[in-house]
Parts: C-alpha cells; structure tokens; sequence
C-alpha cells in the first residue's frame, strides 16, 4: 500500500508510503489522500489531522516524475495539478489544526503540501525548498497561493520560490515556514507539539481555524489555487520543462 490511514486517540493521520521512492506522490497516493479526506473531513470525534511520510529520509519529495513525466502537453497536466490542487484545498480547509510533521526531506510539491498544513514540525536533520523552478515550472498545487495566503511577507515568500534552494531546518524555521524543530523521532517530534496544543479543549482549536477558513473563503483562495494549476500546466507543456526533467531523470 502506497499510504497509511491511522485514526487513533482523537488524531488522524495520513503517511506518504513510499519510502524507496522518496515518498513521491503518484496516482495512488493522490486517491489514498482523498480518501483520507472524506473520512476525516466531518468527523467531530478527530481532534487532529497528521500528514508524514514513512521512514526517516524524506517527507515527500513531490510529484512522481517517472509517472506524471508521461503527461506532455498543458491539457494533459492540468486534470493531475488541479486534481491536486483541490485536494490540497481541502486539507488547508479542515475543521480541525493540520500538522505536517517534515520528518525528511520535503521538496518541490511536498513543499506545497506541508504548506497546505497548519503546522510544520520540522525534523532537525531534515531540509526544504519550493525547487520546482529547477524544472522550468512554478508551483502547481496551489503551494504559492496558500504561502501568499498565509505567510503575507511578499518579498520573502517571493524569494523562497523563485530562488527555488533546498535549505536546513534552522532556515526554514528561520523564514517562518517551519513552525517549531524536533530533535529525536517523527513520533516524539509530534508528541512534544501536541502537548502544548492538548493544553486546550479541541473546540477552541476547531473554532480558531473556522476564523481562518472564513477569510480564505473570502478571498477565493480555492478559485486561485486552481488558477496556479492551470499557469504551471502551461509550462509544462514546454520544451524547456521536458528537457529539465528528462536530463533529472538520467542522472537518477
């Protein structure tokens, strides 16, 4: 199985299970999260939401080039990064907090996926960064809207994107996008956060984020994610994408 679905204790959790390929997302996985989704999505009995990966090494290093490298043309990509998009919307959009717990490397769209998340909990060995520009294409899973979205620093969001760098879990924290760093294991990382947050009656927690879904909401954030989809399928469907990517994929 290419994911896990745990609900145990008051927290849901979604791990990436693909560690032999990094835990990059493919079909699979993208049916695994939705399912996780439509489970958890009313269901007043999860206090919390977790998205890993399995293993120690990666978090998720994005998309599953050696099966989405067969989409081609900008019609061909955009059903798989809309598709994404609006799954990634949906986790953003969960009644309850959503801690991506980065427990390895997170790159590319697994950037944008811990981003989708309310928390990051960073591994301190782990590292980070929006690379998807080293492939000659943006973000395309609304990452970008919901960084714009959430960090509000433009120039500082606009340099972790276009710089398109990998960097440590001492900068990340620094830029703000890591919310706090875990010494030790994935499972102690999280324990430790919870801790804190279990301080306080679930309700409290679920009321703060209907806050935050309603101004969201307001601004359309859903509609712009979708847009960001459809300006990544256009590059990539151009010559300078494949030959990035072909050119990554020999070197593998």
């Amino acid at each position: 199985m290419s994911y896990n679905i745990a609900i145990e204790n008051g927290i849901a959790t979604f791990t990436i299970n693909r560690p032999e390929m990094r835990n990059a997302i493919n079909y699979a996985v993208m049916d695994g999260l939705e399912q996780f989704l439509n489970r958890i999505e009313n269901n007043e009995d999860v206090a919390y939401a977790v998205i890993t990966g399995a293993g120690d090494r990666a978090f998720c290093s994005g998309g599953d080039l050696s099966e989405f490298h067969s989409l081609r043309t900008a019609d061909e990509a955009y059903p798989m990064l809309s598709k994404m998009a609006g799954l990634l919307y949906r986790v953003a959009t969960l009644p309850m907090p959503v801690i991506a717990v980065v427990n390895g490397a997170a790159v590319g769209g697994g950037c944008e996926i811990a981003t989708s998340c309310d928390y990051r909990v960073m591994s301190s060995t782990a590292k980070a960064g929006f690379i998807q520009g080293t492939l000659a294409i943006t973000t395309g899973w609304g990452g970008a809207t919901l960084l714009f979205e959430k960090d509000g620093k433009h120039d500082r969001v606009l340099r972790l994107l276009s710089e398109a760098e990998v960097y440590t879990a001492d900068q990340m924290l620094e830029t703000g996008w890591a919310t706090e760093i875990y010494e030790g294991t994935a499972e102690e990382g999280l324990q430790r956060f919870l801790a804190k947050m279990s301080a306080h009656h679930p309700t409290v927690h679920r009321a703060y984020k209907t806050i935050a879904i309603r101004k969201w909401t307001a601004d359309f954030i859903r509609d712009r994610m979708i847009e960001e989809s459809r300006q990544c399928s256009i590059l990539w469907g151009s010559d300078a994408h494949h030959e990035a990517v072909a050119q990554f994929l020999s070197k593998k």
